[in-house]
């Protein structure tokens, strides 16, 4: 496989790559192409594991956005009253089991929940499906529904107007409210929308659907979607969501089989932010990866055998990692990561590896 197969493996593996693509237009949508092309291509907040379905610094893969996302999901069946309603104290949902409502959560999980939107759907039967990063002010969380997807994406609110200008190609704006939040809805088709929401605490939000819908049934969605409280909205993420404070107890888990390279440092795994596994798996791989080619590279320039040959070794041995197996039938990380550490174990590190591989 040749580098360039490699980039390209690596760009159209991206399950998100075709709907971040479908919502934009013109100039912007060559844009992001060229910028996907780009073999150097790197950016230090976004999820290893968005593109093949693949890394935080390996998604690096948007540029520009800087994505990371927390969220929430299982059944949204709540009924909350947030910190913003008249006379409202802190959000709560009206049923919560006895261990959610003495959750401790630490301060910088709460502080991370703060810095986003913190939009739930207020309807039985919504799920986040999909869950990444964790930064200041982007992310992504995706809810599904039967057939029915809804996307929320929230960015930094200084790049509002270049989306809102792309955004008026698409249709003519329809002034909407989202929890008294006032924003704009786009008509992509007689099936698919899409509302931004005006900047408010330095970010901006995008709602857009997936799969088949009418524009009531969008309507009735929009006004069951609430924005809560850090501690609502941290309650509502599944046990399977990876949060800051449950880094530990899965790295353990994900690291179980997985030789480490000299210098690693476990407690660095705490900036992966927020994720579903998938997302946590290719995070961390992506690390352990990156730190044993950093290794090779060291050890052939300094003529140390013995280190090249442990590197070596270690790379080769990712065939045998538990996670990447356990990834494998939901996206192409693995995949990918093979290729990259069987190139450098053989002698020939891909000149694209930084951008496949997600190293910083």
């Amino acid at each position: 496989m040749t580098d360039e197969h490699l980039d390209r493996m690596v760009r159209d593996a991206d399950p998100y790559r075709a709907d971040v693509i479908r919502h934009l237009d013109g100039a912007a949508q060559n844009l992001l192409e060229e910028i996907m092309s780009v073999p150097a291509l790197e950016r230090v907040d976004e999820p290893p594991g968005k593109r093949l379905r693949a890394r935080r610094g390996m998604m690096s893969g948007l540029a520009g956005a800087s994505v990371a996302a927390t969220v929430l999901a299982g059944v949204l069946a709540v009924s909350i009253m947030n910190d913003d309603q008249p006379g409202g104290g802190p959000a709560s949902p009206t049923t919560t089991s006895e261990a959610t409502r003495t959750t401790s959560y630490p301060a910088m999980v709460l502080k991370a929940a703060e810095e986003n939107p913190r939009l739930l759907i207020d309807q039985p039967g919504w799920k986040a499906t999909t869950v990444y990063g964790f930064a200041e002010k982007a992310g992504t969380i995706a809810f599904s529904n039967g057939e029915r997807q809804l996307e929320m994406n929230w960015y930094p609110a200084g790049q509002y107007g270049g989306y809102h200008e792309d955004r008026l190609r698409v249709s003519k704006p329809e002034p909407v409210k989202v929890d008294g939040w006032p924003g704009d809805l786009f008509r992509y088709s007689a099936s698919d929308f899409a509302v931004m929401l005006r900047p408010r605490d330095g970010s901006f939000v995008e709602l857009r659907t997936g799969g088949a819908w009418t524009r009531s049934e969008f309507d009735q969605v929009l006004a069951d979607v609430i924005r809560v409280d850090a501690r609502t909205w941290l309650a509502a993420l599944p046990a399977e969501i990876v949060t800051p404070e449950r880094v530990a107890e899965r790295a353990a888990e994900v690291l179980v089989d997985v030789p480490l390279p000299p210098g690693f440092d476990t407690a660095a795994l705490n900036d992966l932010g927020t994720n579903d596994a998938y997302q946590f798996g290719a995070g961390v791989t992506s690390r352990v990866g990156c730190g044993w080619i950093a290794e090779w590279l060291r050890a052939k320039k300094a003529g140390d055998d013995a280190a090249v040959q442990r590197a070596g070794d270690a790379l080769r041995s990712s065939h045998k990692w538990k996670v990447l197996h356990q990834m494998n039938d939901e996206g192409d990380w693995p995949e990918v990561f093979w290729e990259t550490a069987d190139k450098v174990a053989a002698g020939e590190p891909p000149a694209g590896y930084r951008q496949a591989l997600g190293c910083e």
